[in-house]
């Protein structure tokens, strides 16, 4: 097979997986990280002068020698679970064209059984105390990062969750003009907080807006908004533009997308700028070595959690327990949460 007739049937073939996954509601980052992956062995079946084949080959005549070459390539030049997850998307990637029965098998399947590397679940993440976060926070100068930063920062939310926030999941007291804020039943009688819903995936049609990412939480939480996220949320409040969605979105893009809702491409983008700019950020680097809107989840659970000594409270604030103990915290919220909550919370400002 030619070279061009072999990157021809490569793209088919990927963009075909590429667009099922996004009819399967994934994330536009989880589509850009296997199309980033697939690419890259694409253009090593591509080379003659590099596959063991010595002829440019398409996905579907790939064996296993030619995917054990191309994971071999990338030894040295990636760290052990690196090499391990994209493995994992390309093992994905055959599994599933093998079974909607456009490839006649998975050459993958051996490969990834007899590889050493592993996927670090629970990578060692780079260590930052409370002064230095603090810090980092007060070269935020523009609202809106400081807003979306302290916000993962006080309350652990993953970025999709802060994207997804409208007018009406905050609750604070005090005159905002036009702004109709609250509006929740969850909110009543609970003060300051916000309402993280649990019940919205992409592509969703919520209060009126067709949602771009999903919430994973296993149920809706109520999380308490202390003095200090809520002087930055009045700060961003009062320069806010007026949204383009009907929706009224929390946090709305002061950029080219003026007025529409932040994305998480947009928060990331935010932070990594920032990070870089402290050399907390390296293009390339791994969870263990680069801060993330992810690390800000991570940080506020190691330190909310050190300092209460309270696993459970800190379970039900990041959204990740059954119902029997969200329950326990739901129905003594002042006391088990909010009295907590405000008692341990770090300070950023």
């Amino acid at each position: 097979m030619s070279t061009d007739r072999a990157a021809a049937s490569s793209n088919d073939a990927i963009d075909r997986f590429l667009e099922e996954l996004t009819f399967h509601g994934k994330t536009e980052r989880t589509r850009a990280a296997y199309e980033r992956v697939l690419r890259r062995f694409e253009a090593f079946l591509a080379d003659p002068a590099a596959n063991p084949a010595d002829r440019a080959l398409p996905p579907d005549a790939a064996g296993r020698r030619e995917c054990m070459a191309w994971i071999h390539t990338l030894r040295g030049d990636l760290e052990p679970s690196t090499v391990a997850t994209y493995a994992a998307y390309l093992h994905r990637f055959y599994a599933y064209m093998t079974e909607v029965g456009e490839f006649d098998n998975n050459p993958m399947t051996v490969v990834r059984e007899e590889m050493d590397e592993r996927i670090d679940t629970d990578p060692t993440r780079r260590e930052i105390a409370v002064p230095e976060m603090r810090e980092f926070v007060a070269r935020l100068t523009h609202p809106l990062d400081r807003a979306l930063v302290v916000t993962l920062l006080k309350t652990g939310m993953r970025v999709g969750e802060l994207c997804n926030l409208d007018l009406r999941d905050v609750t604070m007291t005090g005159n905002f003009g036009a702004y109709d804020l609250g509006g929740r039943a969850q909110l009543d009688g609970r003060g300051d907080s916000l309402y993280v819903a649990s019940d919205i995936a992409r592509g969703d049609a919520i209060n009126g807006e067709d949602r771009t990412a999903a919430n994973k939480r296993k149920r809706g939480t109520v999380v308490p908004v202390d003095d200090e996220l809520a002087v930055v949320l009045r700060e961003w409040l009062a320069i806010r533009p007026n949204a383009v969605s009907p929706a009224e979105p929390l946090f709305c893009s002061t950029g080219d997308e003026w007025g529409q809702r932040v994305t998480p491409s947009m928060v990331r983008s935010r932070v990594k700028d920032h990070a870089e700019a402290v050399g907390w950020y390296r293009t390339g680097g791994g969870p263990a070595e680069n801060v993330t809107p992810h690390y800000f989840r991570h940080f506020f659970t190691t330190h909310l959690r050190d300092r209460t000594g309270d696993r459970g409270i800190v379970k039900y604030l990041r959204g990740d327990v059954a119902d029997d103990i969200i329950d326990t915290y739901t129905h003594n919220w002042g006391t088990r949460v909010r009295d907590t909550y405000e008692r341990h919370i770090y300070e950023l400002l």
